[in-house]
């Protein structure tokens, strides 16, 4: 049996949350590159968007890797004194999940939540797309969002530098990146979890 030097050396000597396993599932190093950042808060800047976006450039946005567990991590993103959004990466039998879990500041669900996609290829290590599912086309249909039917989510990482977030559909493209170089003081939590 071939000892593996990096596990074992995690298994030892570093703590398991700032540990990112060793294992040739781009998935899991890929959801294991995030939960290493359990705890800590970035800034971060819009890099691509539309005049929609306008309002969200002029405010401070944080991301915050507030929640970790072995099969769920949970990342507010606030804009500014909004703390409405959190996004949920989870591990499914198939894959791994984008939830957007949307919140009024009572703590109560906005009526467009929950929404989001499942990986349909592996991936890499460093990034990993999440295209509508189902659920979240017939909410959109509902809601008179037709044109997000077509959304995929992305989220990419440039290890220990950017962790990027993007949406792209036809004639949308918004990206936000958060420096992962510099850690900032945690953010209060998001509505509906304090």
């Amino acid at each position: 049996m071939k000892l593996n030097l990096k596990a074992l050396i995690c298994s030892l000597l570093i703590p398991a949350s700032t540990c990112v396993a060793a294992s040739s599932d781009p998935q899991l190093q890929f959801f294991n590159q995030i939960k290493a950042y359990c705890g800590k808060a970035f800034l971060g800047t819009v890099v691509k968007g539309n005049a929609s976006d306008d309002a969200m450039r002029g405010k401070t946005l944080v991301m915050h890797v507030r929640e970790c567990s072995d099969t769920e991590l949970k990342i507010p993103f606030h804009i500014g004194d909004d703390r409405s959004r959190t996004w949920i990466i989870s591990k499914t039998a198939d894959g791994l999940q984008l939830k957007h879990d949307h919140r009024h500041q009572d703590g109560s669900s906005d009526k467009i939540t929950m929404y989001g996609g499942s990986t349909l290829a592996k991936g890499s290590n460093d990034a990993q797309a999440f295209p509508a599912d189902q659920y979240s086309k017939d909410m959109f249909i509902a809601n008179s969002m037709s044109a997000s039917t077509g959304n995929t989510w992305s989220i990419e990482l440039v290890p220990g530098k950017v962790y990027r977030y993007g949406l792209k559909r036809e004639g949308r493209e918004f990206v936000v990146e958060f420096d992962l170089t510099k850690f900032i003081a945690t953010p209060p939590p998001p509505w509906g979890f304090e």
